[in-house]
């Protein structure tokens, strides 16, 4: 509390809730042309830059919810952590779908059954 002012001081506190979607959005806006830089499974680079994760997490997040899927709904990523699942982290997370990883390296009897116990709608491989 600023005694002077009877104001309280809230120092470097956000403006905004702390969201995956203002998270992405404030790396756009601060370090739009920062690059990220992910090796492909298939073996090459790639670069982009956080305005154009940004721009294709919320193109995501807009197909996701245009397939009629409704808050809470449960989305699984069978993926290895690269571009591809940096987009889908934030957009699923972002349009407030449920994202969960699902790991690749078990066996196939393993994934049918986290996926079922999940009740995923939606599964990105």
């Amino acid at each position: 509390m600023d005694h002077a002012t009877k104001q309280p001081i809230y120092g470097q506190m956000m403006d905004s809730p702390l969201l995956i979607s203002t998270i992405i959005e404030q790396a756009a806006r601060n370090h739009a042309n920062t690059s990220i830089v992910s090796k492909r499974t298939e073996g090459d680079i790639h670069r982009y830059t956080y305005a154009d994760l940004h721009l294709r997490s919320k193109k995501l997040a807009q197909a996701l919810l245009a397939l009629g899927l409704e808050q809470g709904a449960r989305v699984g990523t069978l993926a290895w952590n690269t571009y591809r699942h940096v987009e889908i982290y934030y957009g699923v997370s972002g349009s407030g779908l449920i994202c969960h990883t699902i790991n690749p390296r078990l066996f196939t009897e393993q994934i049918a059954y986290i996926i079922g116990h999940a009740e995923d709608q939606v599964i990105f491989f």
